[in-house]
C-alpha cells in the first residue's frame, strides 16, 4: 500500500526501510532535507493516492500535536493518521475528537523494537476503530516480527499508547533488578567475572529475557561500565505509569521505586544507574553520559532545542529519540 511517513530519524528511517523491503510504497517527510522524500507535509500528502494514510513518528507532547492538526488541513474524509510516536493516551483522545469533523480517521500505535526493529519487526500495540485499522493492517503486518505474536488491536483509540505506556513502565523495574543485582555481585568481591555469570544466565533460567542478552552486550563492551555515568534519564511513560496506578487505586511498587532511582541517579554517580543506562543505550541507541573532557561539558542527554511548527518538528530523531523502545 502507499503511506506517508512523517518523521525519518533513528526509528522512523528504518521503518521506512523495512516497509519498502516489504513492497509498500513509502513518502517520507523529515525537515532534514537528505533523508526527506519531500519539500513539505503538503507536498507528501499531494504524493498519496486517496483514501490516503499518513504515519506519525514525531516526538510526543506538542510536536505530534502541531503536526495532527496541519495534517488535518491537507487530508479528507476517509482518510487517516496514524500516531506511531510516544504520546499519552489522552492527547490521543483530543487528536481523535479534533480529527471527527472532517471524517479523518486516528490511531494510536505503541511501537517497541528501537534500532533493532529493521530486521528483528515492531511490537506494535494499536488502538482505534476497526475501519480505521483496517485501512493501514498491511502497514502492520509488515512492521511486525515474524510469527504469531508481536502485534495486537488493544481497544479504543489511546489503548495503543496507554498498553506502551504499562510495557514501559514494566521495562522500568526490569532493568532497575538486572542493574541492582549487577552492582551487588560487582561489590560483594566473591565472583570473579560478572560479566560470564550474567551470560550464563541467558540459557536456562526464569530471568533470560533480551534485555538481559543487552545488559551482557553493554558488559562486552565495557566490562567495568567505567565510560558510563550513572545517570539515566526517564522518557515520561514510567511517570505516566505511576499516575495511571494512583488514579486507578492499582499499586505499582516495583516500577515507581525504579522510576524514584532514575530520580536519586542525578544527584550520585550510580553504579546501578550505570547498568541502567548502558541497557538503554544498547536497545534504542539513547545518549548516555560520559565523563567531561577537559574544560568541557559531559555529552548525553535527551532534550534539544524546540521548533517552532509541525513542519520543523518533522524531524531527524522521529518520535522515540528520548522514548524507552
Amino acid at each position: 500500500m502507499d503511506i506517508g511517513l512523517v518523521g525519518l530519524g533513528k526509528m522512523g528511517g528504518n521503518m521506512r526501510e523495512r516497509l519498502r523491503r516489504g513492497g509498500h510504497t513509502v513518502v517520507g517527510y523529515d525537515r532534514n532535507p537528505d533523508v526527506s522524500d519531500a519539500a513539505s507535509l503538503a507536498e507528501m500528502v499531494e504524493q498519496l493516492p486517496s483514501p490516503r494514510a499518513v504515519w506519525v513518528m514525531v516526538p510526543a507532547g506538542e510536536p505530534t500535536r502541531a503536526t495532527v492538526a496541519e495534517l488535518k488541513d491537507l487530508l479528507s474524509e476517509g482518510d487517516v493518521i496514524v500516531d506511531g510516536g510516544n504520546s499519552r493516551w489522552t492527547d490521543d483522545l483530543a487528536n481523535a475528537e479534533s480529527l471527527k469533523d472532517k471524517g479523518i480517521g486516528y490511531v494510536d500505535c505503541g511501537v517497541s523494537g528501537g534500532v533493532w526493529g529493521l530486521e528483528n519487526g515492531y511490537a506494535l500495540m494499536y488502538g482505534g476503530d476497526a475501519a480505521d485499522i483496517e485501512k493501514v493492517q498491511p502497514v502492520f503486518d509488515t512492521l511486525k516480527p515474524e510469527g504469531d505474536f508481536g502485534s495486537v488491536h488493544a481497544g479504543k483509540v489511546g489503548a495503543g499508547h496507554f498498553s506502551k505506556m504499562v510495557h514501559n513502565g514494566i521495562e522500568y523495574a526490569i532493568m532497575q533488578a538486572y542493574a541492582e543485582g549487577w552492582e551487588l555481585l560487582e561489590t560483594a568481591e566473591l565472583t570473579d567475572n560478572v560479566t560470564e555469570v550474567f551470560r550464563s544466565w541467558r540459557e536456562g533460567t526464569v530471568i533470560r529475557s533480551w534485555l538481559l542478552d543487552l545488559m551482557v552486550a553493554a558488559l562486552d563492551e565495557d566490562p567495568g561500565l567505567s565510560k558510563i555515568a550513572g545517570y539515566a534519564e526517564d522518557s515520561g511513560e514510567g511517570r505516566w505509569t505511576v499516575e495511571a496506578g494512583i488514579e486507578h487505586a492499582v499499586a505499582t511498587p516495583a516500577i515507581t521505586a525504579a522510576l524514584y532511582a532514575r530520580f536519586v541517579s542525578r544527584q550520585d554517580d550510580s553504579p546501578t544507574m550505570k547498568a541502567v543506562s548502558a541497557m538503554r543505550n544498547q536497545f534504542g541507541g539513547h545518549a548516555v553520559r560520559t565523563a567531561p573532557p577537559k574544560g568541557g561539558d559531559a555529552a548525553g542527554g535527551d532534550g534539544g532545542p524546540d521548533q517552532s511548527t509541525a513542519s520543523q518538528q518533522a524531524g531527524a530523531g522521529g518520535g522515540h529519540e528520548s522514548a524507552e523502545s
